[in-house]
């Protein structure tokens, strides 16, 4: 049998009861009270509390207050005016039944109202986050065909350009040839006349001497005799194009100097990595090749994270750590996205499995494991886990004591602690 609360005290204005309740020792939370427009019920096992009121009152805007070991309720009035007493009195028990089951009636409808509502404003903000995500790939992707499209007409009109001066060094050539040629015949033609000259018969009235015989002719041999041999102008030179065919290789450095051992090894796990994705995630698909890259995706959730939208963010940070659950880092930005959207036991989870990842503790994760204990311990507060959160953050103190903000933090949550042991 529950033990009925009758002690009370109150006071009104026309706008307004004030209701002060005694709680006996016994600790009150808000999931304890109960209140309508006519009907209040504080039940906080074995003592019970029942009220229905004189007139209705507005529990919307109506307050309640748990400190000193009593309950102050602050009852707002729908219409002004000034109550002949607190509870309504003379009423038989089926009005009073009935007042009891209409404000059931109507709490159940509004918690039901209210669960509509946030569906419908979650149901918005995922609608609107999918719409952002959208417009961001879309400017991504229009800002990649329009690199694209500058790289194209780039290398067009370096080619073009090559082309011309191609033809102009061709021609050049060709003229330079040409000269060399004519200038090789005129050499000839010289040597030939230089010949002819010597080797002509002197006129007879002129000169007594006779030119000697050459070996192998009878008398004298004239240059235009069958047995001389003239020379001969050399053919130009062939022209022609050698092909040059390379060996077809994943990395850019030559084969003499790369490691083909290693990069044989490297290639293996990648494809190692890309069939178990493939295995994995057989309904992403869909995606681009760097929309599967966890270090992509982490970049984008930080965009989304500034932008505030942070239920973007999760998601593109549960991609990234179904991508690869190795990376501390994409843990702890999304405990700090849980933290922003009230998910705290979430964030308790995150912080936890960076710190695991975090091991063993070496100077170039320091920081990474302040902000990790740091969000845990906010998280622990905001559950009223105060000693928990406490622990946590004297261990960020011990890795970086020179922080002051923390220092701070902490010794505010030492009050809070205390003040909860001396109210208790």
């Amino acid at each position: 049998m529950p033990l009925w609360l009758r002690e009370h005290r109150w006071h009104q204005t026309p706008t307004a009861v004030f209701l002060s309740l005694p709680l006996r020792g016994a600790r009150a939370t808000p999931a304890n009270i109960f209140c309508s427009e006519r009907y209040l019920k504080v039940s906080i096992p074995p003592f019970l509390f029942e009220a229905i009121l004189y007139a209705p009152i507005d529990d919307t805007n109506s307050t309640a207050k748990i400190g000193n070991g009593s309950i102050f309720f602050t009852l707002y009035k729908k219409e002004p005016a000034m109550w002949d007493s607190l509870t309504l009195e003379n009423a038989d028990k089926e009005k009073l039944q009935c007042l009891r089951e209409n404000a059931v009636l109507k709490a159940q409808q509004k918690a039901k109202e209210e669960t509509e509502a946030k569906k419908a404003t979650k149901e918005e903000h995922k609608k609107y986050a999918l719409e952002a995500t959208m417009k961001l790939e879309e400017a991504e992707r229009k800002r990649i065909e329009d690199l694209k499209e500058k790289e194209r007409q780039k290398v067009a009109e370096e080619l073009e350009l090559w082309k011309n001066q191609q033809k102009d060094a061709d021609k050049y050539k060709s003229i330079q040839k040409d000269g060399e040629l004519h200038q090789e015949i005129g050499q000839l033609k010289e040597r030939k006349n230089e010949k002819m000259s010597k080797t002509r018969i002197p006129y007879e009235g002129t000169s007594k001497t006779r030119p000697k015989p050459t070996k192998g002719c009878r008398g004298s041999c004239s240059i235009f005799s069958p047995n001389a041999k003239e020379e001969q102008l050399p053919s130009p030179r062939s022209a022609a194009t050698i092909k040059v065919n390379f060996t077809p290789r994943v990395f850019p450095t030559a084969l003499r100097e790369s490691r083909v051992a290693e990069e044989e090894e490297w290639l293996h796990k990648q494809a190692e990595a890309r069939r178990t994705i493939s295995a994995d995630l057989s309904e992403l698909e869909d995606l681009k090749e760097e929309e599967k890259n966890p270090d992509w995706l982490k970049d984008k959730g930080n965009k989304m994270f500034a932008m505030g939208n942070y239920l973007a963010a999760v998601n593109a940070y549960n991609l990234a750590v179904r991508l690869n659950n190795k990376l501390p880092l994409l843990y702890l930005n999304r405990a700090a996205c849980h933290l922003k959207l009230r998910n705290l036991h979430k964030a308790i989870e995150d912080t936890s499995k960076a710190l695991e990842l975090l091991t063993p503790p070496v100077p170039d994760n320091k920081d990474a494991r302040v902000k990790a204990y740091v969000r845990r311990g906010t998280a622990f507060c905001q559950l009223e886990l105060y000693t928990e959160g406490l622990q946590d953050y004297e261990a960020a103190l011990k890795i970086d004591p020179k922080n002051q903000n923390i220092e701070k933090d902490a010794e505010k949550i030492r009050h809070l602690i205390q003040g909860t042991m001396q109210g208790s």
